[in-house]
């Protein structure tokens, strides 16, 4: 039998000790074996279909996240900032024109912005109008249900709505090896080869949505937060206006 060196004994105990850490630590099999998908949850191997149906399966069951980034579309940029869960969600849209804050707490929507916003919510542009604007401005306005803008705003604090509308990638489906988002391991899928989009998936736990790049140079999204919950409440009454049943000129 060959005697084995010293120090290359002593190296490869070492190195045999801190994969055992590492394996008994995390739960990672394959130390050493350059694997990109040890330790992950296994979507990484799976057809970009299967891998798509299961990151939209996890999102919609998800309590909670956080959505920003930028959308493009209706003739306009918006950037987002949202934290949505099932029954309500707030946070700021901001476009070239201007930027509100939105607040949905079950059927309650309101928006809160300044009052060039509700100038050019305004149809006429009027006088009445300005008045009606500068009265608004920095109040939460509650929005009636039957008013046109409720269903103009109400989708950016609809959690279903807003991950069916935005987490599609069009044409054939593909994957795009392994890459990052913030420290996480994902997995990339495409459509028509990026041209139709890219999704970035995670490999570690839930096999949630991370980065979205949308197609046509359509916006890209980042989500995060999953899972954790935050609070939603109505504001205050002193904080709030209620026109009733139709905000001025709509």
């Amino acid at each position: 039998m060959t005697a084995i060196p010293q120090g290359r004994g002593r190296r490869a105990a070492l190195v045999s000790a801190i994969c055992a850490l590492v394996v008994t630590g995390t739960g990672l099999t394959g130390c050493g074996s350059g694997d990109p998908d040890a330790g992950t949850n296994g979507v990484g191997k799976l057809p970009a279909g299967t891998i798509e149906s299961r990151t939209r399966a996890a999102a919609k069951s998800a309590s909670a996240l956080r959505l920003s980034g930028t959308v493009v579309g209706n003739g306009g940029t918006y950037t987002l900032d949202m934290r949505l869960k099932s029954d309500g969600g707030t946070g700021s849209v901001t476009s070239r024109t201007g930027s509100f804050k939105v607040l949905r707490v079950g059927p309650h929507l309101f928006l809160k912005a300044d009052a060039a916003f509700w100038n050019q919510e305004g149809a006429d542009g009027g006088g009445d109008s300005a008045a009606a604007a500068n009265k608004l401005e920095g109040k939460y306005v509650k929005v009636p249900t039957g008013d046109p803008a409720y269903k103009r705003f109400s989708g950016f604090t609809d959690k279903d709505v807003l991950l069916d509308s935005l987490l599609t990638l069009h044409g054939s489906l593909g994957t795009d090896g392994h890459h990052e988002q913030d420290g996480i391991r994902t997995i990339r899928i495409t459509g028509d080869k990026g041209s139709g989009g890219t999704l970035d998936v995670s490999l570690e736990g839930t096999p949630y949505p991370l980065n979205l790049v949308r197609a046509g140079h359509a916006g890209t999204l980042r989500m995060s937060d999953w899972g954790k919950d935050f609070s939603l409440a109505e504001p205050p009454k002193k904080e709030t206006v209620d026109y009733g049943k139709q905000l001025p000129a709509s």
